[in-house]
């Protein structure tokens, strides 16, 4: 079943601890070497799989599923926790990829969108068969498996929505979600996290109403749950994106917020400009990793 690995490159943004040291967030970070991301080759034939939907498949182009899932180190005996799946995207490639050696979990709303998500896994018991739903209730604690039992934890363009709206104070419930996620991991296991990025020069306001969510932001969320960083990537990154759109992130495909109103220009863009962390709960038996470096403007 093993096949030679494909290397495939992206920026890797974390730089050594004297220079983070040496450079405050306001200024640009020092220029990062280029790193290689080594594609698992189980994870492209997951990825490959002709059984997934042809819709999802054609937005791979934008997601690059098997870099990401190879970024974070998914392995196919872990315990893996898909925090707020939506529709499953991500589910698709996870749930048959973890079927034979490990467990798959999705934390989901209760309601309309657990009943909906149901509805996804019953529609293919091939593929679903051995999936795990748990509930999610944004802003309280949340046991979605048992505490330090998940290998790794990851949730995709989520973060903006645990922030909250502008009415809601500070970060909203992000630090509750985190401290969950802390929480179930093994120590040494991953949370793997997909955003939309947006730029350390903008407002930080706009992080409630655009959908787009500082790196620094989701760093300082990570470390203050007790997270260490353990890298980045710009795998995910699309530089057409200036960040600045009449409905945020939804202006992009594949939403397109504004209907047919410069379709083709959004079109032309793409998906969002994301960045791609991976974070680790500390071991006491494994070297710290660096801290990050600030991001460059």
């Amino acid at each position: 079943m093993r096949s030679a690995l494909i290397v495939l490159p992206a920026l890797a943004l974390a730089a050594s601890p004297v220079l983070a040291a040496k450079a405050p967030v306001r200024h640009a970070a020092p220029k990062a070497a280029v790193q290689h991301v080594t594609v698992d080759p189980d994870i492209a034939r997951a990825v490959a799989d002709t059984g997934r939907k042809a819709e999802n498949r054609a937005r791979d182009k934008y997601r690059h599923p098997a870099q990401t899932l190879s970024f974070f180190g998914l392995k196919p005996d872990m315990t893996v926790v898909e925090m707020l799946p939506g529709g499953g995207w991500y589910s698709e490639i996870l749930a048959p990829y973890l079927a034979a050696d490990g467990h798959f979990v999705a934390a989901v709303p209760p309601g309309k969108s657990t009943d909906k998500y149901q509805e996804l896994l019953a529609s293919d018991a091939v593929r679903y068969g051995k999936a795990q739903v748990t509930p999610f209730i944004d802003g309280q604690p949340n046991q979605l498996v048992p505490d330090g039992t998940a290998d790794m934890v990851v949730t995709f363009r989520n973060i903006h929505n645990l922030l909250g709206s502008p009415e809601q104070a500070g970060d909203g419930n992000a630090p509750q979600a985190f401290a969950d996620w802390f929480r179930v991991l093994k120590p040494g296991g991953v949370l793997g996290i997909e955003e939309h990025r947006l730029p350390e020069t903008m407002d930080s306001a706009r992080e409630k109403t655009t959908g787009y969510v500082k790196r620094s932001t989701v760093i300082r969320l990570a470390m203050a749950a007790g997270f260490q960083f353990a890298g980045a990537s710009d795998i995910n990154a699309n530089p057409r994106d200036d960040h600045d759109h009449p409905k945020g992130v939804w202006t992009l495909p594949p939403t397109y917020e504004l209907g047919d109103q410069d379709k083709a220009k959004y079109a032309a863009i793409g998906e969002s400009d994301r960045m791609t962390l991976k974070f680790v709960k500390p071991d006491p038996n494994a070297p710290a990793p660096a801290a990050p470096a600030p991001e460059a403007h």
